[in-house]
This record gives structure tokens, sequence and C-alpha cells, in this order.
């Protein structure tokens, strides 16, 4: 087998050769489209990330059926309520904003899959993913109840799947129970398993008005360093009744998603947050990179890391360019 009986160059040769040999695809039916959604008529660009809007519901409509059209598989609802509380209480009215546009999009596009994101801290006046005690900290198990309450109302609403990010300890059971007592047991729940404290998810705080009015994420979102907690985190989801878990961001953490992947057996999303895509948007403007070759190169890099299911900004001219 020394050279040059094996010469690893002869399948290289040509395109067809390549794809014939090509060990990990990449294809629109493996992409997750975030949206932002929020009341009103307008839709207003997010300057931190060149191509993505934030929309009313009727361009969320709009933009769901674009997205169907070139194959994505699903939608990942964020919204923008008008207003906030200390306990998020818009999260989980039943009038809401991500509620309405969950029935608004099933309706308009019945075979799409819709996913929504299940947190507080886009609907609290704090930006705390959880319910804050009066010197500071987040209380974890009084948040569960209002997490469960938000999964159960998207769930009632036409959600086909809900999606928690919050990181509270227990909640992935605790909307399991509430999701099954609702007569939702047949909504599967995609867990963000290990949500690591990243400096990544800048452009994103943008997008959803969600930055945290004071301290920060790292008392319940992972340390970056930790790989072996990633799959004590994941582990523990998929024992709650997890039927998906998540890696999040998705580039810096290529080794969590194949630890994560090895470990649960289940389905693992991965998302390439706002931060990644916006770097790659900002050099591909300089003139630094080639933005198809890179942005291809990235997903495909992923996918071939473990995950079944990529979450990108990106999915749409993705799915474009490999038509």
């Amino acid at each position: 087998m020394a050279f040059p009986a094996t010469r690893m160059r002869r399948l290289r040769k040509t395109g067809v050769l390549r794809g014939m040999v090509r060990e990990t695809e990449l294809s629109p039916s493996h992409l997750v489209y975030p949206m932002f959604v929020g009341l009103g008529e307008a839709r207003a660009p997010i300057e931190a990330m060149p191509g993505i809007d934030r929309l009313s519901i009727s361009h969320a409509v709009e933009e769901a059926g674009q997205a169907q059209e070139l194959g994505i598989a699903a939608l990942l609802l964020f919204g923008v309520p008008a207003d906030k509380d200390e306990v998020g209480s818009g999260a989980y009215d039943e009038e809401g904003v991500v509620q309405l546009a969950v029935r608004a999009i099933t309706e308009a596009h019945p075979d799409l899959v819709v996913i929504t994101d299940v947190c507080l801290c886009g609907y609290t006046s704090h930006g705390h993913c959880g319910v804050v005690l009066e010197d500071g900290r987040i209380d974890n198990d009084a948040t569960l109840d209002l997490l469960a309450r938000t999964a159960v109302s998207h769930a009632q609403a036409g959600a086909h799947a809900v999606a928690p990010s919050d990181m509270m300890d227990g909640r992935v059971g605790a909307l399991r129970g509430a999701l099954d007592a609702e007569g939702c047991q047949d909504t599967p729940s995609v867990a963000y398993s290990a949500k690591f404290a990243s400096a990544f998810y800048g452009p994103f705080r943008e997008a959803a008005d969600s930055a945290p009015a004071f301290g920060d994420r790292r008392s319940y979102q992972m340390d970056p360093a930790n790989a072996d907690e990633a799959v004590r985190e994941a582990l523990l989801d998929v024992e709650e009744g997890a039927d998906m878990v998540m890696v999040k961001p998705a580039l810096p953490y290529l080794d969590v998603i194949r630890r994560v992947k090895e470990a649960t057996r289940v389905p693992v999303a991965a998302y390439n947050v706002s931060g990644e895509y916006s770097m790659l948007k900002a050099a591909a403007a300089a003139g630094y990179l080639d933005e198809r070759a890179t942005v291809l190169e990235a997903l495909t890099a992923i996918r071939r890391a473990g995950a079944d299911v990529v979450i990108s900004y990106h999915a749409k001219d993705v799915a474009r360019w490999l038509r």
C-alpha cells in the first residue's frame, strides 16, 4: 500500500469523482432559518447583520414562503415584543407576537416546520432569561413555570417544536411535563443543551433587543472552556425528555458537537450564531473572502462535526447556492 501504489489524488481528479466519494452532505433540508418577528407593519434592517431584518408578521409569512420554496426545512422564531416587564409575561401571552406569528405562518405554509425559541430574555425589562431576585441572582426554579407556560402557549398556537434556550436547570423536564399535561405530548423539544456564554452573540442582542440590563449570563450559560460539562448537560437533557439537543455557537465548538453527538446518539442541532454570520459577511464585503465558498465550507464543517441540523442566518443564501 506504500507510494506509488496508493495515490490519494486519483479520486480527486474530476468534480464527478469528488462528488461520488464526498463523505458529508449539505443540503437545504439540513437547514433551519432563524427569523425575528415583531408587531406592526415595519420591516427593519438589522445593522449588525446585513441581509437580516426584523419582520412584521405579514413580512414573516412572506419570508417563510420564500424559505420553503428554496427547500429549507424549518424556521426558528424569535419574538420582539412591543412591551416588556419584570417577569416576561409577553412570552406566554396567548396573543403574544410569537403566538400570532406561529398561527399566521402555519396557516399560510402548513408543510413548513415552525420551531419557537422558548426564553424570557427578549420579554423581560432586565434582559435576563429568568426571574431576578432582589440581590440580582436568577431564581432558577421560579423561572421553570414561566418557561413551561411559554412552551405550552407556543404548542397550542401550532408550533411544531419548542426550543428552550434559557439554560435553567431542569427546564427540559418542566416543559415536557407541562406539554404532556396539556395534551401536547407529540410536540418535540429541541433543547439548547450546550449553550455557551459566548462573545459571538453580540449582533443577536441588537436584533432581538435582549441584552441584559446588568451583569451577564455566565451564572447560567456555560463556560467556553468546558467540553466535558457540555456532554453532561446534553445527557441530562436527554434524560429529561429532549428529542433533539443543540450546541451553540457552532464553529468555535466543533469538538463539542462531535462529542455530544457521540455521547447522546440523538439528533443534534448546531447554531451558527449571529457573530459567526456577521464576521463572514464583513470579511466578504471587504473583499477578504469569497462569501459563497467560505459559507459553504463553514456549514459543511458543522455538518461534518456531527450536526444533523444547522441553524443559520445564511440558510436562504446557501439554499440558493446549492440549487
